[in-house]
């Protein structure tokens, strides 16, 4: 009983830290992947470094983008940030 009386702080600490903190990047990894999944020719998106382009083919690992008039370069999945929505 002693044992479990000096545990309880511990798993509550546990508890905590996973509601707080692992639990919500979890979520926030899962729908970031769900958008790179749901992305489709014609979506506007958001680079990593920045760079606003629109998608042109969507390939296994990869995007053709476009990025201005004829210029189409190829962009790691891993490097897109967010799906761009127009303010306007």
């Amino acid at each position: 009983m002693e044992m479990l009386g000096q545990l309880l702080p511990f798993i509550f600490l546990i508890a905590i830290m996973y509601f707080i903190i692992i639990r919500p990047q979890q979520q926030s990894a899962k729908k970031h992947r769900e958008m790179l999944e749901n992305l489709a020719k014609g979506d506007k998106i958001v680079t990593n470094g920045g760079l606003i382009a629109e998608v042109k083919k969507v390939e296994e690992n990869f995007f053709s983008v476009i990025i201005a008039d004829k210029v189409i370069v190829k962009v790691a999945k891993d490097s897109i940030a967010r799906k761009y929505e127009d303010e306007a």
